[in-house]
């Protein structure tokens, strides 16, 4: 952290703990729950796969309600208090609530949990990841030096879970309390300075109305961005949901094929915490839209090329590539917002445009991708995807806003940058 002042440091140190801490409860326990909700609650493949479509749709509805609520209270820390106490309550709720629900009265179980889910986890990593944005930005840091600390919890934390659930899942959801009580005590300890140099860059005293969401969503910005999501990031993220299945069809042996990829998953959680200290810096003089640009090819190519692949060693290369692209991806999405939307509506943007419209892609997406995968095969389907993401990423160049780069002053890979209303 270079341009932090020593007084800074410190707060880097407590607001990197936090972060790796959330992203080290989510892995020892969450990351299981498909594993969890077919061996202990007894549920079968279709219930199961019930289960996370009410989970995305409670969560597509409360993460733009979160990032109001980050916009209207600005740098306060209440919303971050109840997602930690929330993941506090992980062992006493899974163990004498989720799953004694679940195996009594299923839909009713399906329903709480989502709740539950939604407000601890897959609504509260989005505000996680914007506070923290927020933050950095206030202070002179980067997120992304924050945000790879996520990516080291995950990896620490999948090293030994697995093991510990095959003892006993209890085990996993009470070491998720026990270090969810640590992280609300970082979070306790953490100092917001709102009087910094950049807080005239990062806050506003005027708070953000209903109106204002109203006015992003007349935006054209705004569906220009969601565009882009629909046709590069929901290609990217659904891809990824099977790609197990066909990864292990390079091998003779299925459970060789799944030790490598378990060996895959930590490299590219080691490859995602190495490239958050880079791609800021990249982003910061390339730009944020030719960040974006970029991730679009890199999944296009991919996708194309794992689909025309007939070799393990080959999909083997390929798969660690999904920590680069969430890694640009990520960085870019937050730099692109600061820039090109107002302060007030910062959160709600992130919630909203980004985190919101990733679910909808897993409601609208995913059954017809598994549908294509069972008629035309993994290699066609990824091929289609691969070419649907080269072609949004066309678009984009066009719909996308210019956006600031060190690399030729502020031109952009924007053939229409000329266009003062982009």
């Amino acid at each position: 952290m270079k341009n932090t002042s020593t007084n800074n440091r410190n707060e880097y140190y407590k607001i990197s703990s936090f972060i790796f801490l959330y992203f080290f409860t989510w892995s020892a326990s969450i990351g299981l729950l498909a594993i969890w909700l077919g061996q202990k609650a007894n549920l079968s493949g279709s219930v199961i796969g019930t289960v996370f479509a009410v989970n995305g749709v409670f969560s597509v509805i409360l993460k733009p309600i979160y990032g109001y609520i980050l916009d209207k209270i600005g740098m306060s820390k209440y919303l971050l208090y109840f997602v930690v106490a929330m993941s506090a309550l992980m062992a006493p709720f899974f163990i004498y609530v989720y799953q004694p629900l679940l195996m009594s009265n299923t839909m009713l179980g399906i329903i709480i949990g989502a709740l539950y889910l939604s407000f601890a986890w897959y609504a509260g990593v989005a505000a996680c990841e914007s506070y923290s944005d927020r933050f950095s930005r206030l202070n002179g840091m980067e997120f992304g030096q924050i945000r790879m600390w996520g990516s080291l919890g995950w990896a620490v934390a999948s090293s030994f879970s697995g093991l510990l659930f095959n003892l006993s899942p209890a085990y996993n959801f009470i070491m998720g309390s026990v270090a969810s009580v640590i992280m609300l005590i970082v979070l306790l300890n953490l100092k917001v300075n709102t009087d910094s140099v950049h807080a005239g860059e990062v806050l506003t005293k005027e708070k953000i109305a209903p109106s204002d969401v109203y006015a992003l969503l007349r935006n054209h910005k705004f569906w220009a961005f969601c565009l882009y999501v629909a046709g590069v990031a929901w290609m990217m993220f659904i891809a990824e949901q099977q790609f197990s299945r066909y990864f292990v069809t390079f091998f003779d042996d299925v459970q060789q094929g799944n030790a490598v990829f378990g060996y895959l998953g930590t490299v590219q959680s080691g490859m995602e915490f190495l490239m958050y200290m880079v791609i800021p810096l990249f982003v910061n003089f390339i730009g944020a839209k030719r960040g974006l640009l970029i991730v679009g090819l890199v999944v296009g190519a991919r996708l194309i090329i794992s689909g025309m692949c007939d070799s393990h060693l080959l999909i083997s290369i390929l798969k660690p590539l999904y920590g680069l692209e969430i890694c640009l991806l990520l960085v870019s999405v937050f730099k692109y917002i600061a820039e090109h939307f107002d302060k007030r509506v910062n959160a709600t943007m992130y919630l909203l445009g980004y985190q919101a419209m990733l679910y909808v892609g897993n409601v609208v997406v995913s059954s017809p991708a598994g549908y294509m995968y069972d008629r035309i095969g993994f290699e066609q389907t990824y091929i289609i995807m691969g070419a649907t993401a080269l072609t949004f990423t066309l678009i984009s160049a066009f719909t996308l806003s210019a956006c600031q780069s060190k690399w030729r002053g502020a031109q952009a890979m924007n053939v229409a940058e000329h266009n003062p209303s982009r």
